[in-house]
């Protein structure tokens, strides 16, 4: 029986009401008084601004307030700011109302798009709300972590629904709003309805707040005896956070029987080589890290063990403050700066407050501890003071140390002006692009009003509003000219009739990929690889890939220039058009150029040619090669999230048409590369597509993914490839990167050298091109246990006698989740 089922026969308040806290008695739970407040509030019609602490309940009373909206036969909309959060909590409402009653909007996916309930991000309700404005079948909106409304570059799309839905509900809720009488007066006047704020919720599990100046080995190890854990050690970078946890192995963490009890859980778990083994052994200490860098089966390795009470410490960055599943009774703070991507600064009292509420746990706790931890400098000076003790001779002496070099300063009056302080007033953060143009022309009506509705009745000063408002008249002479918006009959503009608007907001410019596919030679040998490159495109740069790129092949160029003869200020010259692989950029360009002339609204979403896909592949490596050839072992979950990316849009955006037999196989082996690596990502996806009206599975810690073997197709590739990885590293002559990989089947870099010399001896060239790669140089003989291969040299003359054999064995390819290759012979045939 479904929440949906206890729906009273009636929309009065007092009914809603009662039949909602009947049910929640039911879960065994009781409502805090701010919960009662609210929701009466909702069940009545208000409009409700719940700023209340992390850990009182908001989550129920969204779903309180999705309750009253079915009750009255109205859509309710929750939004998020990020898709995990909007995915977390579709499938927790598809488990309490029913999956045919819940739908999630992502731009990833779109699942039973008309259910009732409706969960996405901010961005794509506010683009509704564009589209449709008053006339928009949203009856109400929940908005979660509203304080985002402040984010520069997102903040629009929580300011919009606000003036454009003047028809709905609106429950905007976080646990740090700061001041919020302009929203409940805005709301009011916008609505019709009037506003309550709801603010004065004691929490649940109150924090105590302590500013440490002992060293912080010190602070932690004190934490431990006063069984203060788990600790989570706040800093603000991802390196940071692994060398803090490092560090840590010298304290004894956890009895004998306590890592008993962590290795009886991680069971069968599938570390990786690189940081998955430096992770094995500090989980096993008691010590865990997260932090966005990391694999998900990593993080939800953490979060499972720290949830059943087995970590006592757990180092991460201040993600934590996102509202990821970890408990927590102790948050430690290394620091009171960060580097927000433009410059290091003090942390807002906002951020502060943010990560703080994550300490304590309701039910488990009661208190929670925010402690921290004094710079290093002014520990040292305390030391020095205390030293000098009561002479006033020996502490005018005392030398007093300064911060680092280039990092702000800060201490106790810091720390005290940010516990005591409220959250910063939210500031509008409006933004007018094409994309927002063009969804309100495609409203109908008259186009002028709506924007200039939109442009002047926005949260905005006066001289913005001005700026905006400049803007908007440019682009749409940008948009008239182009011929997008004509003259119209019946008004003054209107869209032309074959425009074309549905492209995915996650991915904007896949009509132009579509385009830029008919400009690619279906017969080429590279074609597969370009349309790779074409999709690569579109998506995102992931920032750390790309740059440890360029830093390789600026290392490569500064080796070929220093061999050449290059005088040092040339070469500093040349580096500087060194950049990271970007296959087709002038096509693209160029193609890009044309398309936004037909197309203007592209010019809000910038081409960005890359190659990470099309790199791995043609590099025929493992994912794990691939991240130890880079130096990404702190970044391999953000590998991993653009490798699946990549896979989602080529599946979703390359048409039938367009597919060839190798570019097939090449998608299939990039989906099997990411499931055997990190199943939940793709299987997220899966269950997206089919959810179920149970409550989502328990993720074991021990899940394995499927047998690698079981998808034939991507199973070959996977073969080919470790196959031609040795073909490749025989033409570069590394023979010490080929013993590495073949050393236990007797194949040491001596053998591979001597093996290959006498190739070279009869041949100048060893081919590695796109032909070189096909399936014609790979002869398979499968067996039902074991197969037998050979992979053919693509010599200069034609002969194709020369090549490597090697069988693979199946069921210890299952066992790890790639290509077990045992080299058997390498020579003529």
């Amino acid at each position: 029986m479904t929440l949906t089922d206890r729906l009273p026969g009636s929309a009065e308040p007092d009914a809603v009401f009662d039949a909602f806290q009947s049910w929640v008695e039911e879960q065994g739970l009781t409502l805090y008084p701010h919960q009662e407040e609210a929701l009466i509030e909702i069940a009545t019609g208000a409009n409700v601004i719940l700023n209340t602490p992390t850990g009182s309940g908001k989550s129920l009373v969204a779903t309180g307030a999705h309750f009253a909206a079915l009750a009255s036969d109205r859509t309710t909309f929750y939004t998020a700011p990020i898709k995990a959060l909007v995915s977390e909590k579709f499938f927790a409402l598809c488990a309490v109302f029913g999956a045919q009653n819940v739908g999630m909007l992502t731009g990833d996916a779109n699942v039973n798009a008309d259910a009732p309930i409706i969960c996405c991000t901010a961005e794509i309700l506010a683009n509704l709300a564009l589209r449709e404005g008053s006339d928009a079948d949203v009856g109400q909106v929940v908005m979660d972590e509203f304080h985002f409304y402040a984010e520069p570059d997102r903040g629009w799309a929580w300011q919009v629904p606000l003036i454009e839905l003047p028809q709905a509900q609106f429950i905007l809720m976080s646990a740090t709003l700061g001041e919020t009488s302009r929203f409940k007066d805005d709301l009011t006047a916008r609505t019709g309805r009037p506003t309550a704020v709801v603010a004065n919720a004691e929490r649940p599990v109150p924090l105590i707040f302590e500013y440490a100046v002992t060293p912080l080995h010190e602070t932690i190890e004190d934490l431990l005896e006063t069984r203060q854990s788990p600790v989570y050690i706040v800093h603000f970078t991802q390196i940071a956070a692994l060398e803090r946890a490092q560090s840590l192995m010298s304290i004894n963490m956890c009895t004998r029987a306590e890592k008993d009890a962590i290795g009886a859980a991680i069971g069968n778990f599938r570390f990786t080589a690189g940081f998955g083994r430096t992770l094995s052994r500090l989980v096993r200490h008691g010590i865990g890290v997260h932090h966005a860098g990391m694999l998900p089966k990593y993080r939800r390795l953490v979060e499972t063990l720290a949830q059943a009470g087995l970590l006592k410490v757990i180092c991460g960055t201040d993600t934590l403050g996102v509202g990821i599943n970890v408990p927590i009774r102790t948050v430690l703070f290394t620091g009171l700066s960060k580097y927000d991507g433009v410059k290091t600064r003090l942390l807002k009292a906002r951020e502060f407050h943010q990560i703080a509420g994550r300490a304590g746990r309701a039910g488990y706790d009661t208190i929670g501890t925010v402690i921290v931890q004094a710079p290093e400098h002014v520990i040292d000076n305390e030391r020095a003071m205390a030293k000098a003790g009561d002479d006033p001779k020996k502490r005018r002496k005392v030398v007093r140390k300064k911060p680092p070099e280039g990092q702000v300063g800060w201490g106790k009056p810091t720390y005290d002006r940010l516990v005591d302080a409220d959250p910063e007033p939210l500031t509008s953060s409006f933004q007018v692009s094409h994309a927002m143009l063009l969804n309100v022309m495609n409203r109908g009506g008259d186009p002028f009003t709506a924007m200039k509705h939109l442009l002047t009745e926005n949260h905005e000063e006066r001289p913005a509003q001005r700026r905006h408002i400049r803007r908007a008249v440019g682009i749409a002479r940008a948009l008239i000219a182009g011929g997008v918006i004509v003259k119209s009959e019946a008004g003054p503009y209107k869209l032309v009739e074959d425009l074309q608007l549905d492209f995915a907001l996650n991915q904007a410019l896949s009509p132009f990929a579509l385009a830029c596919l008919e400009l690619l030679d279906k017969e080429a040998p590279e074609y597969p690889l370009d349309v790779v490159s074409v999709i690569e495109s579109t998506l995102e740069d992931p920032r750390q890939i790309v740059s440890e790129q360029r830093k390789k092949a600026r290392g490569e160029a500064v080796n070929a220039m220093k061999s050449e003869g290059v005088e040092y200020e040339d070469r500093m010259r040349l580096l500087e058009d060194v950049t990271w692989p970007q296959p087709l950029k002038e096509m693209l360009d160029a193609a890009y150029e044309t398309y936004r002339r037909g197309q203007p609204w592209v010019a809000d979403y910038e081409l960005k040619p890359k190659s990470v896909v099309r790199d791995m592949y043609e590099r025929a490596m493992t994912f794990t090669e691939y991240v130890s050839f880079y130096g990404l072992s702190r970044s391999e979950g953000l590998v991993l999230r653009y490798l699946a990316d990549a896979y989602r849009a080529l599946r979703q955006t390359v048409p039938e048409d367009a597919r060839t037999e190798e570019l097939t196989d090449l998608i299939e082996w990039l989906g099997e590369l990411v499931r055997q690596v990190d199943s939940s990502l793709l299987d997220e996806w899966a269950r997206l597509q089919n959810p179920t009206g149970d409550e989502a599975p328990e993720v074991r810690i021990d899940d394995k993914p499927p047998a690698v073997t079981r998808n034939a197709r991507a199973f070959r590739v996977l073969v080919r490839n470790a196959m031609f990885r040795r073909a490749e590293l025989a033409a570069l002559r590394r023979w010490d990167l080929l013993g590495e990989l073949d050393a236990e089947a007797g194949w040491t870099s001596e053998r591979w050298q001597k093996a290959i010399q006498e190739y070279f001896a009869e041949y100048v060239t060893l081919g590695t091109g796109p032909s070189a790669r096909g399936p014609a140089f790979l002869h398979i003989d499968q067996g039902a246990t074991m197969w037998t291969v050979r992979q053919v040299f693509e010599d200069p003359n034609g002969d194709h006698d020369w090549g490597i054999e090697a069988t693979v064995d199946l069921a210890a390819s299952d066992e790890l989740g790639a290509a077990a290759i045992t080299v058997t012979a390498v020579g003529p045939h």
